[in-house]
């Protein structure tokens, strides 16, 4: 089998299947079942349900790997190449669980390393985020097509942050921050945020995975802002192949709109 590039993957067909996923969470609304993974965290059959609609699409259309949230913590964890999709069928959710509306649905392309197209919709509202491979970055809603844009920062930042994972280490970063505003938001939403020129920065010092990042992560790349380690370097995506590695995990990260931003003191810690 020849192994796939990004010139065989339609974008408009990653922004099929998260639409199909948001179907699949709406459909569940009416009863939300909650179990627990061996990790202790929440899952639904909502999140299967989305995950499925997305798999099936996905392998109908593409020859790509997948590594998906649930199929992952089944042990189902394909050898990925240069090109491969990262799945998160239900962000957040802990606040779809809670009834409140900032959950999303995350689609991403990968190649060599980086996220080339992201999809994010958020199923309460009907918005869909996405940008890459020669789309745009732009927000549809209620009809309409908004083009993405980050926004220069001023003096004092408008920050949005985890709702249900505020560490510790993340509230100690923004003390030496000039904050102007402080948003607790859930999933991949608070980058889109930012993406949107609504927000400023949102760093995560704690534990992420990959699927939780990549998908907003290329729409803000694609948008003008940057993810990336306390060090400065943008995020990377793949296996690393390390020793004793958390598979597919994120290290520290923030997010940002305005690349000026990197160069502004207490941003970038270095370590």
């Amino acid at each position: 089998m020849t192994p796939p590039t990004t010139a065989d993957i339609d974008p408009h067909e990653i922004i099929a299947a998260v639409r199909l996923g948001m179907a699949a969470i709406v459909g569940q609304k009416a009863a939300v079942q909650v179990e627990y993974k061996l990790d202790d965290s929440p899952v639904t059959v909502a999140d299967r349900a989305a995950e499925k609609a997305i798999t099936n699409h996905l392998e109908a259309r593409f020859q790509a790997p997948i590594i998906a949230e649930e199929r992952f913590c089944e042990g189902r964890i394909p050898d990925v190449g240069a090109v491969f999709f990262l799945v998160d069928a239900l962000d957040g959710t802990k606040s779809y669980i809670a009834g409140k509306p900032d959950y999303t649905v995350n689609i991403a392309v990968i190649e060599n390393g980086v996220p080339v197209f992201g999809c994010v919709g958020v199923p309460e509202t009907g918005a869909v985020y996405y940008g890459g491979l020669g789309l745009e970055p732009v927000l549809e809603l209620g009809g309409r097509t908004t083009k993405l844009a980050v926004r220069t920062a001023g003096a004092a930042l408008d920050v949005v942050a985890s709702r249900n994972h505020l560490s510790g280490p993340t509230r100690t970063y923004l003390e030496g921050l000039g904050v102007a505003r402080m948003k607790l938001v859930g999933s991949s939403l608070k980058i889109c945020l930012i993406a949107e020129g609504k927000a400023d920065l949102y760093p995560r010092f704690g534990r992420t995975m990959q699927w939780d990042t990549a998908a907003g992560d290329a729409v803000l790349r694609a948008s003008g802002g940057r993810m990336v380690t306390p060090a400065g370097k943008p995020l990377v995506y793949g296996r690393t192949h390390r020793p004793g590695e958390d598979v597919f995990a994120n290290g520290f990260f923030v997010a940002l709109g305005d690349p000026a931003l990197l160069k502004r003191k207490g941003i970038i810690t270095g370590s």
